[in-house]
């Protein structure tokens, strides 16, 4: 069975119909997969996908456990059973990404050819009735002799921006033949690289990435994060080792009115200053709350901190018991000073909320209703005494007015500061690729729909001695209204030089 079908040289050829029965499956799921529909049901889908993603919380999400309790039973069960509590991880999802690669690139292999083909043999002539059936077309009578004529075509169709021309003879007739931007007729295939190199970066980071936690507290060393991973109503702590020491030096907590509490509404900045240790040596580093860490393809950013008051330093008045004049002095944290007498002072404690019990560690003393610094006093060639140092509210009560090794302390001022830091930490060794992924599409996107492949054709037809009538004629694939105005400048040259 044949059919009959105009080509763009008006030509009648018979070209042979597929019998479906005669086509084997395995054909005809290859032409399904690789179809443009197919791809384009199977990226809806992946969108869907990402959206449940986004308006359901994740499992690794921070929250998720309040998120979890607030859920109806049926919506616990539908949505645990479909997965849709890790759908980024799901069977499904994943398989839906690897069926849009797999579409892509088959889709390119099975386009390549023709594209290909269009690109490196052009149609170099044209009949002059499809000429005129052309968007853009014009005719025109030249006299003169035919290779001058054929010069003035080439000539203006540079002048108008078609560099590359091609002069060619059949039948009697010559043609001109110039085009700019063939390239452009292989713009899909780098957005197909760009694309999956998305893919392939989203699916190393589900598969390969890490998240966690990571709780610093001044002065000590940590070499572990924790993820806290919800499977339903079950709860369970995975530890995982990083390949590195964080050292915390000190933690610092800028506040927008030093006199309010620690409450993330009052403060500008988090910083934590660390060091990290491997074998390559020790590399100093600062997490801010905006300034997150890259080491090693881990990222370190500013999650939270333990609401417990704390004193990143304190200022204090030592006075002598037995009169004489008082002494100002600061301390660091978990640093010393001396007064004129020699004696040594240690910042050795801060609390919120003093009492002469043991602190509770889970009460919340970032208000700090009863603030006092516990110091270590050693006078010269004596042993240290414990001492405390009350604000305010707290310098009357018998404890504060009680001379330690000579002298009596009051708290004059503290710098306020959470007793830890809590840094949130990312592996995410698909990030790059993805980035690489979205620079080669935004690139490819913007030569693709910011330029066009252009052609136009000159049929030369010799009428009488000398005498010629040329029938121009052209197309592009997108922006038409550019090559409307190019068109229009061809024309005008070839008008004027008649």
């Amino acid at each position: 069975m044949t059919v009959m079908e105009k080509t763009g040289t008006d030509l009648q050829v018979d070209l042979p119909v597929k019998n479906p029965s005669k086509v084997s499956f395995f054909t005809q799921f290859i032409d399904l997969i690789s179809s443009v529909r197919f791809g384009i049901i199977v990226l809806i889908l992946v969108t869907l996908g990402c959206l449940i993603g986004m308006l359901i919380m994740q499992e690794n999400v921070q929250g998720f456990e309040r998120y979890y309790a607030e859920l109806t039973p049926s919506q616990k069960m539908v949505y645990g059973t479909l997965d849709l509590f890790d759908i980024y991880h799901s069977w499904y999802f994943n398989t839906l990404l690897f069926i849009l690669s797999l579409n892509i690139v088959l889709s390119s292999i099975d386009r390549f050819p023709k594209t290909w083909t269009f690109v490196s043999k052009p149609k170099l002539d044209a009949s002059v009735k499809w000429l005129k059936r052309q968007r853009r077309s014009a005719e025109l009578e030249f006299s003169g002799e035919k290779e001058a004529v054929t010069k003035r075509i080439e000539n203006a169709a540079k002048a108008s921006g078609w560099k590359k021309t091609i002069v060619t003879e059949k039948k009697g007739k010559t043609f001109v033949f110039a085009q700019s931007g063939v390239w452009n007729r292989l713009g899909a295939y780098p957005v197909h690289i760009g694309l999956l190199t998305i893919i392939a970066g989203a699916f190393l980071t589900t598969q390969m990435g890490q998240t966690g936690q990571m709780v610093l507290t001044p002065g000590q060393t940590a070499n572990k994060m924790s993820e806290t991973v919800f499977d339903l109503d079950r709860v369970k702590e995975v530890t995982k080792v990083l390949p590195f020491e964080v050292y915390c030096s000190d933690i610092q907590q800028k506040l927008i009115k030093n006199d309010e509490s620690l409450s993330a509404m009052n403060t500008i900045d988090w910083m934590t200053r660390i060091t990290i240790k491997d074998e390559t040596g020790t590399h100093d580093a600062v997490v801010q709350m905006n300034k997150p860490l890259d080491y090693r393809g881990y990222r370190f950013f500013q999650s939270s901190f333990v609401p417990i008051g704390r004193a990143r330093s304190i200022t204090i008045r030592a006075t002598p018991a037995n009169g004489g004049t008082a002494q100002d002095i600061t301390i660091p944290r978990d640093g010393t000073a001396n007064l004129a007498d020699g004696t040594l002072i240690k910042f050795k404690e801060f609390r919120g909320n003093f009492s002469l019990a043991q602190e509770d560690p889970n009460e919340d003393t970032s208000n700090y209703p009863n603030p006092a610094a516990i110091l270590q006093v050693a006078p010269p060639n004596s042993q240290a005494q414990t001492a405390y140092a009350f604000g305010e509210k707290m310098k009357g009560i018998p404890i504060s007015e009680k001379a330690v090794a000579g002298y009596t302390f009051q708290l004059l001022n503290f710098e306020k500061v959470g007793d830890q830091h809590i840094l949130s930490i990312q592996n995410d060794p698909g990030a790059t690729v993805v980035y690489v992924g979205f620079i080669i599409l935004c690139v490819t996107l913007v030569a693709v729909f910011f330029f066009s492949h252009q052609r136009v054709w000159a049929a030369i037809e010799e009428v009488a001695d000398n005498k010629f009538i040329v029938t121009l004629g052209g197309n592009t694939n997108r922006n038409q209204s550019a090559f409307d105005e190019r068109f229009k400048l061809f024309t005008k040259n070839l008008s004027i030089h008649k």
